[in-house]
Order: C-alpha cells, then sequence, then structure tokens
C-alpha cells in the first residue's frame, strides 16, 4: 500500500469518532424548557381553564407542545394571599425558565421572591403603580405582560347600570383593599368623577371576608335604589357564587368587570377578554425562551372587551333591558 493511501486511511480512522460525535450532537434534540405558572384563583375556575388551553394552543403553535418541547407547572392560589405567597416560593425554588403570573396578588408574590426569573403578568390593572415595572414602554427588570382594565372604565360600569336600572340612586363598590390595585382607589377614585354626571352617590364596601361581604351587602340593601358594581377584584371573584346570590337574595342590580360573573348568574359584566390575555402572553413566553429579555419587551393593553347580559337574571330582578343595549351586548344569556 502506498504512504499516501496509508496516511488517508488513518486519518479517515481518526476523525471517524469526531464525526459521529458531531452527527450525534446534531440530532440530540434541545432540552426541555421549563414554564410556571401562578393564578390566584382557584383550580376548577372555568374562566381559568379555558385561558390555559388557550395559553397551551397558541404555545404548541409556536413550536412549544407541552410534554414534547415544553413542561408547564400550575399553582392556584383559591383566592388566599397566604397560599399564593407560598406557592410562588415554591414556584421559583423550581428555577423555570419563565413564569407567567394571573393577577396582581400573584405578580406581587413572585417579585418578592425572585428579580431574575422571567414573568409574564396578565390581567394586572396598574403595572406601574404597582411598580411591577418602570414604564409601560420599557418595563426593564424581569417582568412585562399584559394589563387589565384602565381606570376609565368605571364610568362605563355607572353608564350600564344606569341604563338597565334607572332608578339607582346609590352605588356601592365592592372590593378587598388588601388584593385591589391601589388598595381598590384605582377604579373607586373614577367611579366617584363619574358618579355626580349620572347622578348617584358613590360608597365603599370593604371586604376582607364572606362574613364582610355578608354584611356590606345587607347594609346596601336597607335603604331603595342601591345598586353595585363587583370590582375586577381577585377575592370578589373567588367568592363570587356567595356575593351572586346575596345580590340576587337582595334584588340589587349589579355590573361585574369579568365575563364569568354574569354567565354564571351576575345581571350583567364588562371587561377584558380574559382567554385572549392568556392567548397573547404566550407570544411573549415564546420570545423570552428564545433569548429576549422581558424587560425590553413593552407592556400591551388589551384589545377585546366583552358586555354579557343575564336576560333570566334581569327577569328575576324585575328589570326590562332596553333593546338598544342588548344590541350592543356581545353575548346575551337566556
Amino acid at each position: 500500500m502506498r504512504r499516501r493511501e496509508v496516511i488517508a486511511l488513518v486519518g479517515h480512522a481518526t476523525a471517524a469518532p469526531f464525526l459521529g460525535s458531531g452527527l450525534l450532537h446534531a440530532q440530540m434534540p434541545e432540552r426541555m424548557r421549563h414554564i410556571g405558572v401562578l393564578k390566584y384563583t382557584g383550580e376548577s375556575d372555568q374562566t381559568s381553564k379555558a385561558g390555559a388551553q388557550a395559553f397551551e394552543e397558541e404555545l404548541a403553535r409556536l413550536g412549544w407542545k407541552k410534554g414534547a418541547a415544553v413542561r408547564i407547572d400550575y399553582r392556584f392560589g383559591d383566592g388566599d394571599a397566604g397560599r399564593t405567597a407560598a406557592l410562588a416560593k415554591e414556584l421559583v425554588a423550581l428555577a423555570p425558565d419563565a413564569i407567567v403570573s394571573r393577577g396582581t396578588p400573584a405578580t406581587h408574590a413572585l417579585l418578592h421572591e425572585t428579580r431574575t426569573v422571567p414573568i409574564v403578568f396578565v390581567s394586572v390593572s396598574d403595572p406601574v403603580g404597582d411598580r411591577f415595572v418602570n414604564s409601560i414602554a420599557r418595563p426593564g427588570g424581569n417582568i412585562t405582560g399584559f394589563t387589565n382594565l384602565e381606570a376609565g372604565v368605571a364610568g362605563k360600569w355607572l353608564e350600564l347600570l344606569k341604563e338597565v336600572a334607572p332608578n339607582t340612586r346609590r352605588v356601592a363598590a365592592l372590593f378587598n383593599p388588601d388584593v385591589a390595585t391601589a388598595g381598590g382607589t384605582f377604579y373607586l377614585r373614577a367611579i366617584a368623577e363619574a358618579a355626580s354626571s349620572f347622578g348617584v352617590s358613590v360608597e365603599a364596601i370593604e371586604v376582607r371576608t364572606v362574613g364582610e361581604i355578608e354584611r356590606g351587602l345587607e347594609a346596601l340593601a336597607r335603604t331603595p335604589d342601591g345598586g353595585l358594581i363587583g370590582m375586577p377584584d381577585p377575592f370578589v371573584v373567588a367568592h363570587r357564587a356567595l356575593t351572586m346570590d346575596l345580590v340576587a337574595g337582595h334584588r340589587l342590580p349589579a355590573v361585574y368587570g369579568f365575563r364569568n360573573m354574569a354567565v354564571e348568574g351576575g345581571l350583567m359584566s364588562y371587561g377584558v377578554d380574559l382567554i385572549d390575555l392568556d392567548r397573547r402572553s404566550a407570544d411573549y413566553v415564546n420570545r423570552i425562551l428564545k433569548g429576549t429579555r422581558p424587560g425590553e419587551l413593552p407592556v400591551q393593553a388589551p384589545t377585546k372587551f366583552e358586555l354579557v347580559i343575564n336576560l333570566k337574571t334581569a327577569s328575576a330582578l324585575g328589570l326590562a333591558i332596553p333593546p338598544t343595549l342588548l344590541a350592543r351586548a356581545d353575548e346575551v344569556i337566556e
């Protein structure tokens, strides 16, 4: 055998392990990425379930199929601030690649635990006021996300109450100051500012316990011509069944900030399409998993709003919904 052929054979034999290793490395799949999700609501909440499905479907469309390319760990606070805080600590200890938080209390809890793990919040009303981000355009730090309702929507709630129950003269805002945005003042100030134009007085019903919900609504019902705004407060949402039962028993017209309140028996709701926010959050998680820093992604506002009217509840209250309002509704429950 010629010297040149021997050298060539030796060269191929020496290189073969490295070539094989390179091919093997090229064929190895990327590691499974890990996402945590923290929600203040309970696991059985139907809106939460629908939102999780929309989030996972959009992630899969973007190439992150659950169980194949990404692992998702959900935690639910069940409307309990202490439990939510403990779950935030638990999730951060798992060192996920990103965490999605639903609601202001969950976001507060996570930021108390980490300033490094990327966080995408959903349904937060005032991220600048709550000091989650430096600004809407340039959040900075380890967090960004999607806002809920602006304070100005409070005028819309009053308008709806007056259209459905024109005799309303007193309007109470129900919220838990411990978990509501800005202690409840974020929306309450806007409600008070709009009240004079609708000829109503405004009062606050601050509730931290089930007993306070019962006593507050009973007091509201003692005098006639009262109406209720159930603010987009995670505590009110967590105790919505009791709240709506009491409202029905006292025959109070009420408007709520979330669709599920009207679907489950409330008179009407006007607010953001929360499932759409969950779906959109998948895009930001996708970008973060591909290397974008959350602080470089601007906070986004909602783009879809829903007016839902429950005709069965209106009939039980003896209220006739104006045809013009029914025509504007996105959903009418009969």
